[in-house]
């Protein structure tokens, strides 16, 4: 499965308010789930710190709830995630190439 197909195959899974509309309450929804699970990914490692244990596995799957997120958001505006992927990746190389991939600001 490539990264446009496992993204339009995610709509058989949306189940929550405004579901494949796009609308704000489907932004909102997705925007609250991404930070949500971002932050179970960074509640794992976080216990690597705290108690020396750490669950690849566990964090995997996290991501992959983390990649569902960005999958369906990526939908709701407009955009498949390969074009997403295609577009960071050259933003990063130029920033590479110009030095500035260390710096701050969305725009270097």
């Amino acid at each position: 499965m490539n990264a446009n197909e496992y993204q339009k195959n995610t709509i058989n899974t949306a189940i929550y308010p405004g579901s494949g509309t796009g609308d704000n309450r489907e932004l909102v929804y997705l925007a609250l789930g991404l930070a949500s699970e971002s932050g179970e990914v960074a509640g794992k490692i976080k216990k690597l710190i705290r108690d020396g244990l750490f669950e690849p596995m566990q964090v995997a799957h996290e991501l992959g709830d983390v990649l569902w997120y960005i999958a369906r958001l990526g939908s709701s505006l407009g955009y498949d995630l390969e074009t997403l992927m295609k577009w960071n990746y050259q933003k990063l190389n130029a920033r590479k190439d110009k030095g500035t991939i260390k710096g701050f600001g969305d725009v270097r």
